[in-house]
């Protein structure tokens, strides 16, 4: 009979590393000033030698540093050059290219996504609608943010302080008959943004022209961007704007779900 070769060195090595990864992430949603040994011995279930043993490979592999006095562990400088590496290897627009697809066959709408540049909606890239009418979009270009729906939807994830800033850099000026046009109008629209979850633009940017978006949000809860979509205006009743603007954000929640960052809601209450 053939010797069968032991299978606790698999099962051992395995359950390690889940170990190590699992103490990554506590230091990583832990405090900036770090954890001692005991706080993360008992948020890793484990004893403190065994914690320690890991917790030093980590530090040995640039994973994790030990702040003095303590020691206090905080994340290593070699988890920035992986993050930048990922970054680099998987480019946003590229990660949100299926939502946007997705969006555009679902709405029959042209689909775009925009980054945030400082308050500021940059779209970098669009998939129009089956069918749909095609639109001069401009890519790489930023966009005024207060009367565009993109625009609208990241300045509400904004304190008040800097909306008005940007508002004061760009000048409110009147783009069609419908473009708010006042601080506090604006601030009044962007509290419905964020009960809703996404913004509107009423013809405020173009006559016609009717938009829908809501913003996605990284790991860290820092607002990333935001997904849109764009048609003619027509008759679209109420029912079809709450309809249109649910299905956007459903989608855009699917980018932050990517990104592991936290949905609308959740950013909403840690707000």
């Amino acid at each position: 009979m053939d010797r069968q070769e032991p299978q606790t060195t698999d099962r051992y090595t395995v359950k390690s590393v889940a170990r190590a990864l699992k103490l990554i992430s506590i230091v990583a949603d832990g405090p900036l000033e770090g954890l001692n040994l005991s706080e993360l011995a008992a948020s890793l279930g484990a004893s403190k030698s065994t914690t320690l043993a890991i917790a030093k490979t980590l530090v040995s592999a640039g994973y994790l540093s030990d702040a003095r006095p303590g020691p206090r562990y905080c994340l290593g400088t070699n988890l920035v050059r992986l993050g930048d590496l990922a970054n680099q290897r998987t480019p946003l627009g590229e990660m949100c290219r299926p939502a946007l697809i997705a969006l555009a066959n679902e709405t029959q709408m042209t689909a775009r996504v925009a980054l945030n540049d400082g308050g500021y909606p940059v779209f970098i890239d669009r998939v129009d609608g089956p069918g749909s009418v095609r639109f001069y979009t401009p890519l790489g270009q930023r966009e005024v943010p207060y009367a565009s729906a993109a625009g609208k939807a990241i300045l509400a994830t904004l304190a008040e302080e800097r909306v008005k800033e940007i508002c004061a850099e760009t000048g409110m000026a009147a783009r069609t008959s419908h473009t708010i046009t006042d601080i506090d109008a604006l601030t009044d629209n962007l509290s419905l943004v964020r009960q809703r979850g996404f913004a509107i633009d009423d013809e405020e940017d173009a006559e016609g022209i009717f938009c829908a978006s809501a913003p996605f949000f990284d790991h860290a809860r820092r607002c990333v961007g935001a997904l849109s979509v764009t048609c003619i205006k027509g008759d679209l009743p109420a029912w079809k704007v709450e309809t249109i603007g649910e299905n956007v954000k459903r989608y855009a929640n699917q980018i932050t779900h990517s990104l592991d960052g936290a949905a609308y809601e959740e950013y909403i209450q840690s707000h």
